[in-house]
Parts: structure tokens; sequence; C-alpha cells
């Protein structure tokens, strides 16, 4: 049998690709772009300072009232603020102790409105947060009396935490030891076990020197009988993609608390703890990310789900920290791309869990 489209005129055959190329047209415009979950608007609470923004007034008000100035830093639809609204300042004894110790102005990162700075300088919402290197929400600083940070926390932590956190940070309370000592005196003793192992982890000794062609470094300073250290290897490290990605990096485990020996990206013999020290590492588990020649890029010092803990790698191994200095902006575009091409963005999930759980 022959093929009649063997014998179409020249006229037929134009028109037939004429009406593929409409339906190659058609099919694409009719790509689903991927759906959008996680992101929650978050009312905030009536008793934080309705501030004129003028911190050094701010600061001088909270001193005449034996208070200091705790600074929010939030975002439309992020989720982790929501978190802190809901899980932390709901329990009667945070919003209680919160209240009487500090005044709590909240900024959004991108906002516009005027901010007056420590330094009389003025300017706005995004430029005062871009000024700070605010790269997470919520990101909270508590200052003194003299207008000096006491504590910074970059993300959400949870309420136990954050209670510890705050404790520290009201007037007169900390005797001035640092928030890793601290944390330390005012956390449950260790009661054995050893830290989760993971393969991706080398093996010691530990030189994290960087030397000719060298690939990006992320070290991961954990703790015995963490259950936050639990999670993340149980619902993100577990996660295929997020394997994947950490194959790029030489990564290493360490006990925040341990003597383990080591040399750092920078050359210097130290141990474990001495570097959590150095580097100021106050919660576990941290993630700090450095480059491939050894200079610190960002750091997951809170709470984070897959999402971001995957942002945060990729923010580092595809080098998109040197064009673009912000990681909100690098992941907003990164979530854009990826629903572009019709996946589904889950921006509240572990990796147990589909896209879209409430």
């Amino acid at each position: 049998m022959i093929s009649h489209s063997m014998h179409w005129p020249h006229s037929l055959k134009g028109f037939a690709c004429i009406l593929l190329l409409f339906s190659c047209l058609a099919g694409a415009a009719e790509k689903k772009e991927g759906a959008f979950h996680g992101a929650v608007q978050t009312e905030y609470p009536s008793w934080f300072k309705a501030s004129f923004l003028n911190l050094g007034d701010d600061i001088a008000e909270a001193k005449s009232r034996n208070k200091r100035v705790m600074i929010l830093f939030t975002q439309d639809g992020c989720p982790y603020c929501h978190a802190l609204v809901e899980r932390n300042l709901s329990q009667k004894n945070i919003e209680t102790f919160l209240r009487k110790h500090f005044d709590v102005i909240a900024i959004n990162m991108w906002g516009d409105r005027e901010v007056e700075g420590l330094d009389n300088r003025s300017m706005t919402e995004k430029q005062f947060a871009a000024s700070l290197k605010v790269q997470f929400t919520p990101t909270i600083l508590f200052f003194d009396e003299a207008g000096q940070t006491v504590l910074r926390l970059n993300g959400y932590i949870p309420p136990n935490r954050f209670m510890t956190a705050l404790e520290y940070a009201a007037p007169g309370q900390n005797s001035g030891a640092s928030y890793l000592d601290y944390v330390a005196a005012h956390q449950p003793p260790a009661t054995g076990g050893d830290l989760i192992n993971e393969s991706f982890f080398r093996k010691p000794p530990f030189n994290l020197a960087r030397k000719g062609k060298a690939r990006p470094i992320a070290v991961f300073f954990e703790q015995r009988d963490c259950p936050a250290c639990a999670e993340l290897h149980g619902r993100i490290l577990s996660d295929k993609q997020t394997r994947s990605i950490l194959a790029g990096f030489d990564a290493i485990q360490l006990n925040m608390w341990s003597d383990t020996p080591l040399v750092t990206p920078q050359g210097k013999a130290t141990t474990a703890r001495a570097w959590a020290r150095a580097l100021d590492i106050n919660y576990a588990p941290a993630i700090v990310l450095f480059d491939a020649k050894g200079k610190e890029v960002i750091r997951s010092e809170a709470y984070f789900k897959l999402f971001h803990t995957q942002g945060i790698l990729t923010y580092v191994l595809s080098g998109a920290y040197e064009k673009e200095p912000s990681f909100q902006r690098y992941l907003s575009a990164k979530a854009d791309r990826l629903r572009e091409q019709g996946q589904d963005v889950d921006i509240w999930r572990m990796g147990d869990e589909p896209a879209g759980k409430k």
C-alpha cells in the first residue's frame, strides 16, 4: 500500500507544516506552570512596638524602662516567621518574658519605610536589612543599652531554644558569658550516643586547607542527643536530591563540643570545639559552607526544611553567590525557574513529605 502523504502537493505539505507548528505552539502555551506551596501570611502581635524606626530613640526609650530592643526582620509569605508567631510567641511564658524585657520592632526586609540607624544614617528597610547582611527570615537582633548587638539569630529556632536565647539577651541575665557557653550550661547533659554518620562525610584526619583545584566545603557542626540533628539526617539528608547536591562538596561532620583535631580552610590547626567557638556557632545542627578557596559564604544555623536547605547548598555549589549577594533573591529566582519548568515548589516540606502537604 502506498502512503498518500508521499504524493501531497507542495501547498498541502506547507499547510501541514503550519498546522504542526501551531500545534507545537499551542502545546507550549498549555504547559502548566508548577504550583507554589508553603507560603503563609502572618499577623504579628498587637503588642509589638509601633516604632518610628529611629533606633537610637528606641534603644534610649527601652533603657529608661529597663528593657532592651529586639529587631525582627520579616518578609511576606514567610512560613518560618509564621512558626515564630504561632509556635513561639503564642506560649504564655515566652510572651510574658518578651513583653517584660524587650520592645519588639518588626522590619520588612523588602520594605520601603525609612529607618534611622545607630550611625544616624537614614535608609529604607530593605537597605537597612542589606547593610546588616540579613539572608534569612526571621532574623532577630537583640541590642543592649549601648546599642551593641548582644545576640543575633539567623532563622527560626524552636520554642525551648528561643526561650534560652531570650533569657541570655535580657538585661542583666548572661553575666558576660558567651552564648555558646550559656546554652551549654542551660541544656540537659548528654546521656551518650554517637553522632549520626552519613556515607558522604569524609573520614579523619580533617585537613581542610585548600590547595590547587579544590571543591567547596560543607562543615556540619552537631552534638549528641540532638533531636534537631536527627531530624536533619532523617528527613533532609536522606533525600536523594540533597545527597546528589552534597556530592559536590567536601563534607565533614564535627561534634561541636569535642576536641577532634583539624586544620581549618585557612590552614590553622585547632579543635572542633575551639573552631565552633571561633566561628560563633550557636545552634546544632549548623552547616557552614566555604567556597573552593576556603572563604565562608553562608551558613545554616537555624531550623530549615528541605527547600531552604537545598537552596543554601546550591547557592554555594553553583557559584551563584558570586553574582547575587542576596540569598533570598537567589532562592526566589530558583523557585520561579522550577515553576516555569512545570515543577511544583513547596517551601515548607520535609524530604519524606509530598509537595503540597499541609
